[in-house]
């Protein structure tokens, strides 16, 4: 599909039901930014739609007012800021989740008890799923000290495995 403004290839596809009616724009990477589609505060797509000789496969031409400049980092794809993140708690693009990573996963800490879901777990069941976690974390770091040619930590490392390998339920059932 075309950008609707000028003809590249879109990467950008607004919907929004404006007067009872879908209305769809098109819009390259570079429209995009000239309209402020990527500042979702000073964004309405419905100004795009209903500016004066506008229509659904033609929007019009005048960009809307650009955003002031802003410091700190900013998504390479989208050109989101952190300040847009803070302010309108979203992301601009799949890419704004590598790019603030760090700040996400404060937010993400502070909202929750960490980042992993500690959900409801049946009985029994969750005691399987910490000796699948500690074996594949012994499995990992013996992996490492074998690369490392630190056979010592390797064998003691090995040795735990194999103990929980013996006392889980499934080798219990085998015996």
């Amino acid at each position: 599909m075309d950008c609707d403004k000028c003809g590249k290839p879109a990467k950008v596809h607004l919907t929004q039901l404006v007067g009872g009616q879908v209305k769809k724009i098109a819009l390259c990477n570079e429209c995009a930014k000239e309209s402020g589609v990527t500042d979702p505060a000073g964004f309405a797509l419905a100004d795009l739609l209903l500016a004066p000789g506008a229509s659904a496969s033609a929007p019009a031409s005048a960009p809307l007012a650009p955003r002031p400049p802003t410091s700190g980092r900013q998504c390479p794809e989208c050109g989101f800021t952190l300040e847009d993140l803070q302010r309108v708690r979203r992301f601009g693009c799949g890419t704004c989740y590598e790019t603030f990573r760090h700040e996400v996963d404060q937010m993400i800490r502070g909202m929750h008890k960490g980042p992993e879901h500690r959900g409801k777990v049946p009985d029994g069941l969750y005691e399987q799923q910490q000796r699948r976690q500690r074996l594949e974390e012994l499995r990992n770091r013996l992996e490492a000290a074998v690369e490392a040619e630190n056979y010592e930590e390797a064998a003691g490392l090995r040795d735990q495995i194999r103990e929980l390998e013996g006392s889980s339920p499934e080798a219990e059932k085998q015996s």
